[in-house]
């Protein structure tokens, strides 16, 4: 399946982590477009805007890292877009709550504009976390077909 993997990617961390569950996935036998292997080359904002948006017109479906107190404008932006073009399957594995301590970790245009919603996986390693996303991404492929 052909994935658009969006997410943040400021800090070393975030960049690291997208390319270890991007590589999980490839190695698993999807194609994955990760906007910062992209996005490197182009010097002016306008140049990565359309290549992301190149990304997810490419793309049969959206996974996107929703962690953060607040999930990172860019990626939902990047959600809001793909909405009714593609599946759009959202994650989290950050234990903070965002807007409502004790309230589902989603932003309520998000939740409803997501495909599909892995519940939070708290302290999950991104192994495990890959796998849960290939379960999705298993099920958004046989819902197609039928």
């Amino acid at each position: 399946m052909k994935i658009y993997l969006a997410g943040p990617l400021f800090t070393t961390a975030e960049r690291e982590f997208n390319v270890k569950l991007a590589n999980l996935l490839r190695n698993a036998g999807h194609e994955v477009w990760l906007p910062q292997e992209h996005e490197q080359r182009h010097t002016s904002a306008e140049e990565v805007f359309r290549k992301d948006v190149e990304g997810i017109e490419w793309s049969e479906v959206v996974v996107a890292n929703m962690d953060g107190p607040d999930p990172d404008s860019g990626t939902c932006w990047e959600c809001g877009y793909a909405y009714q073009k593609r599946p759009v399957i959202i994650f989290r594995t950050d234990f903070r709550t965002g807007e409502q301590p004790g309230k589902a970790p989603y932003n309520l245009m998000l939740a409803q504009s997501a495909t599909i919603q892995i519940p939070p996986a708290l302290f999950i390693d991104t192994e495990s976390l890959s796998r849960k996303i290939r379960a999705e991404l298993d099920r958004c492929l046989a819902t197609a077909h039928h």
